[in-house]
């Protein structure tokens, strides 16, 4: 006969999400497809024309990406610089940017699938397409977050304004004021 204490009882783990359980297996998926494609046209041509597509891919993706982070920081220049005379930035300048730069790492990433993917990101109508479902997306999950969560973050970064009006809020304030011991020590040391 044992005795002693009762073993606890442990909340089931959550559940993992749909991208956490497929997204190993797309990855290894993908490089497959990827070095089977390779070996096909390795096949079909020769192993130096794959080498030179290769780096053909590679050059043409670093060009992308240096071309999209220059225009990234000189559309950043100009907003500050409007942002410091006083002028109110005007929007529409850096669109596409990031999916440039995304274009050209796929580029860079050996395969023949990835250089397809990256030379799409590349055409403006797809840029557009994408950007507009990427930004309904983000907004339909800000929309849905709980209370709590990076949907309430932006809330309430969007309450207090640059131009220093306040905004009612709450102030809950402990009831015996004698209790308190004083300054607090700092949380980083």
């Amino acid at each position: 006969m044992t005795t002693g204490a009762p073993t606890p009882a442990y909340p089931a783990r959550p559940r993992r999400s749909r991208l956490r359980t497929y997204l190993p297996l797309g990855i290894a998926v993908w490089l497959v497809l990827e070095i089977w494609l390779l070996t096909v046209v390795a096949g079909a041509a020769s192993g130096f024309a794959v080498f030179l597509l290769l780096v053909a891919g590679f050059v043409l993706g670093s060009v992308v990406i240096k071309r999209a982070g220059r225009r990234a920081f000189r559309n950043l220049t100009e907003t500050l610089q409007q942002q410091q005379s006083g002028v109110p930035p005007t929007s529409g300048g850096g669109e596409g940017n990031g999916l440039m730069m995304l274009g050209g790492l796929l580029l860079m990433i050996p395969g023949l699938i990835s250089d397809a993917l990256g030379l799409l990101l590349l055409v403006p109508p797809v840029q557009k397409a994408l950007s507009r479902y990427a930004e309904r997306a983000i907004d339909r999950k800000i929309r849905e977050a709980a209370p709590g969560s990076v949907g309430d973050a932006f809330q309430q970064a969007r309450i207090h304004r640059p131009d220093g009006k306040v905004v009612q809020g709450e102030v809950i304030r402990e009831e015996n004021p004698t209790t308190d011991p004083g300054p607090r020590p700092p949380l980083n040391r």
